[in-house]
């Protein structure tokens, strides 16, 4: 298993030690009543436990490639699908200089592009069961661009600009990536056509996933009531923390906007450790907030389906907050931005395949 990364508040506690140590000083162990807060708390990376994945949703190839599944889409033998995690593959950029090789699937600037595109084949063998089998991926920019995606896209020297992809071809694996922002599958179990969408806080304001859910309607006849759709892992509320622009510009879009952000309880990990070191003149009641705002980008993508028509029984979240379980995901928030991405992939199932 790699190691995780250090967060960088314990850098900074650490640092602190080491500076008050040099001066002759301790900090006192005094024990201090810990307070409740019917707020949030956002998750310490370090401490949190695996979500509970089972063996239904949590697969591992013969090759060690790790990707979570829906259960609910078992039914669907036409279908495939999954949602990579980084365990597995051979790449060595964001691992210790002893650990495993992991699944990076992102041309990023510290990987070798051998070793992605090396990745990209175990992901798509490991889905699909074909050791020739090519994923298609696309050129993500945060927009609400749905692209209609051939096998033959698969043969492109550069990927199409675009956050959405669908198909109805059989033998095309759609795949979009991911770090932190929401990966959103929709699969039409009558007219056996499949989507993949890229949702992070800007593409979700641009309805992304409802743009695409329009065009599967628009180009192959998709009706609502026969879309299946899955939220697979990204950057959960407990750790989201945006800024007030961020729900102004969803509170322009969606009346549900209230909903989504919420107050959490999030000091500074060195205020609370050393607080005599932040005094200041300020007046009772005037020193900084404790809280922050904390977005829920996986309940936005989830109405966003149901303002689509999706029944919420058929809309099934996977689980998992990347930045929390930097152990099992990439996470550019949790790693500040020094990480690989995974990938969400969908197809229909080549006849006989």
């Amino acid at each position: 298993m790699p190691a995780t990364p250090e967060p960088h508040w314990r850098q900074q506690i650490a640092a602190m030690d080491a500076l008050i140590a040099v001066g002759g000083l301790a900090r006192g162990s005094r024990r201090r009543t810990k307070k409740t807060s019917s707020l949030l708390t956002p998750s310490d990376p370090g401490t949190v436990p695996d979500f509970g994945y089972t063996q239904d949703d949590l697969r591992t190839s013969a090759e060690g490639v790790e990707w979570l599944a829906v259960p609910a889409w078992r039914e669907l033998d036409w279908l495939w699908h999954g949602f990579s995690t980084r365990r597995g593959g051979v790449s060595r950029a964001y691992t210790a200089a002893r650990g495993k090789g992991e699944l990076n699937l992102g041309l990023t600037e510290e990987d070798d592009r051998e070793a992605v595109f090396r990745n990209r084949r175990l992901l798509a063998h490991a889905v699909t069961g074909n050791p020739a089998m090519a994923l298609i991926p696309i050129k993500q920019f945060h927009s609400s661009l749905v692209v209609s995606t051939r096998g033959a896209d698969a043969q492109l020297d550069h990927p199409r600009r675009a956050d959405g992809q669908i198909t109805n071809e059989p033998g095309v694996l759609l795949a979009i990536q991911t770090a932190d922002c929401i990966p959103v599958l929709v699969a039409d179990r009558r007219r056996r056509a499949v989507g993949a969408f890229h949702a992070g806080w800007r593409g979700t304001v641009k309805r992304i996933v409802q743009s695409g859910v329009g065009r599967m309607r628009l180009e192959f006849g998709s009706r609502p009531e026969d879309l299946v759709a899955a939220i697979g892992p990204g950057i959960g509320r407990c750790c989201y923390a945006v800024g007030d622009e961020v729900r102004a510009a969803f509170a322009s879009q969606f009346a549900y906007a209230p909903d989504l952000f919420h107050e959490v309880y999030d000091p500074d990990p060195v205020r609370l450790k050393y607080p005599m070191l932040f005094l200041n003149q300020r007046a009772p009641g005037h020193s900084e907030p404790l809280t922050s705002l904390h977005l829920d980008l996986v309940e936005a993508n989830r109405r966003q389906l149901m303002d689509a028509g999706l029944s919420a029984e058929r809309i099934h979240w996977i689980g998992g907050c990347t930045n929390c379980q930097t152990h099992r995901f990439f996470s550019h928030r949790g790693e500040r931005g020094r990480t690989g991405r995974m990938m969400a992939v969908i197809g229909v199932r080549e006849i006989g395949g």
